[in-house]
């Protein structure tokens, strides 16, 4: 199969149908196969992208946070079997070790939720030391013993950050410049503050999010007001990067620059439980020191990452025995969730020999010329199950169309329409919520609401 006409083509139809601007590239032996970039990089679309373009990469930048640990190690400067308790002595959660925080094993609550509750009026942005400050003041219970089970956690990861910087001597950022950066040759990564320092870059692609019909700067919008408070996390995210570093990062980790092959045959396994099973994510997936691990038939190993932050989504994945790697860089939040996903299922598919599925938006699966004749039935107010993360509160029609009012996980109001896909059923651009009409009820994701 000819990939760089089948990834070249793929990227600019998910261009033309909104789905993605940005960069991205495909390598197999340490030799590029497609790259290219798509789109603008400002929020006035008068800055083409460019291939070189500066991203965050969200949580792709775990896997960095872990090699700065497996250094350390190799440094004899810390264990893995090493307790929070030693590096923090108030750290009220007792038996977590580094390992736990590398696996996301750790049982450890979740720190960015407290975080923007309890530290909005601060006069500053936090520094990533907030974490430890959530450790001593939360007073929340863990979510299970460590080693236990498995469940992603970032505060993990701002944790270990806090960990490299008190070992090592120097700010986790000075740390990951001079240490990891550098010795791999990857001179335009950096990690960065850009709501506390500034923009470093000239070449930086700005992450937008869409609200209100158009793309807006998430600095702007109360909905977004992580992307501030947060800003002075580490280790979780904010490494900034270009797609040809990553491919620098892969030739590093390739001809063992920092780690030997031994040493990265402990990064890349996945973690066990305490009762001797691997730890998996609910898909199957592995995790290792900041990687997704599975094992395909075919080919192998494969090691991946997503990320997504306010305005940006990412995607690194690493062919071990293939020497194959894929990064995909977007800066722009898609308006439509189900044809952003099948670019990127479809670019990893094209990595792993396979034929993509066509790009389809909601648009393009939508009935055209519905009958409508049931519609007005649909409208009204809908009972809120006890424990949903998604709620619709009210079916409305407007202008000839039907529309839900609903309430998201983080408790925030927003209005959506719903394109009809088939008999009852109905979807919506902004993600893959299906919603069925029953005889005075709707059903979403199983759960049957009553009409009120």
């Amino acid at each position: 199969m000819d990939k760089k006409a089948m990834m070249d083509q793929f990227a600019c139809e998910a261009y033309a149908k909104g789905v993605f601007t940005g960069t991205w590239l495909y390598a197999e032996n340490g030799d590029i196969v497609s790259s290219g970039a798509v789109g603008f990089r400002d929020p006035e679309d008068t800055l083409p992208m460019r291939e070189d373009s500066i991203f965050e990469l969200a949580s792709v930048s775990k896997q960095f946070t872990a090699a700065a640990i497996m250094l350390l190690y190799k440094r004899g400067l810390l264990r893995f079997e090493d307790e929070l308790s030693k590096f923090f002595p108030e750290n009220p959660y007792e038996g977590v070790t580094i390992s736990h925080l590398l696996y996301h094993t750790s049982g450890l609550p979740d720190h960015e939720d407290w975080a923007m509750e309890n530290l909005k009026d601060e006069t500053s942005i936090p520094k990533n030391d907030l974490c430890v400050r959530f450790l001593r003041e939360s007073g929340l219970e863990p979510a299970f013993a460590p080693g236990e089970k498995w469940e992603y956690s970032n505060t993990a990861y701002c944790l270990l950050a806090e960990i490299v910087a008190k070992v090592s001597g120097m700010p986790f950022e000075t740390f990951m410049q001079k240490e990891i950066f550098e010795p791999c040759g990857m001179l335009s990564t950096r990690v960065c503050h850009i709501r506390v320092d500034g923009i470093p870059f000239d070449n930086f692609a700005r992450g937008l999010v869409f609200c209100d019909g158009k793309y807006r700067i998430p600095d702007e919008l109360e909905d977004c007001r992580e992307v501030i408070l947060l800003d002075g996390e580490c280790g979780v995210g904010f490494v900034y990067t270009n797609i040809f570093d990553m491919l620098r990062w892969d030739r590093a980790l390739r001809e063992e620059t920092l780690f030997t092959k031994e040493d990265q045959a402990v990064m890349f396994t996945p973690a066990l439980l305490n009762n001797g099973e691997v730890a998996t994510d609910g898909e199957g997936d592995g995790y290792g020191f900041g990687w997704f691990i599975t094992d395909d038939p075919a080919l192998g190993r494969i090691l991946s990452h997503s990320g997504g932050w306010p305005g940006y989504a990412t995607w690194c994945e690493r062919c071990v025995e293939k020497d194959r790697m894929l990064v995909i860089l977007c800066c722009r939040e898609p308006e439509d969730i189900r044809g952003f996903d099948c670019f990127f299922e479809g670019m990893s598919k094209i990595a792993r020999d396979k034929e993509p599925e066509p790009i389809k938006t909601i648009e393009d699966i939508a009935v055209k010329d519905p009958d409508k004749s049931k519609w007005e039935g649909f409208c009204g107010k809908y009972e809120h199950p006890e424990d949903a993360d998604f709620i619709i509160d009210e079916v409305i029609m407007k202008d000839g169309e039907l529309y839900a009012n609903a309430i998201d996980d983080d408790g925030d109001d927003l209005t959506f329409r719903l394109y009809p896909i088939g008999g009852n059923e109905f979807g919506r651009k902004g993600g893959m919520l299906r919603v069925t009409f029953g005889d005075n009820c709707l059903v979403i994701d199983d759960v049957t609401c009553r009409k009120l």
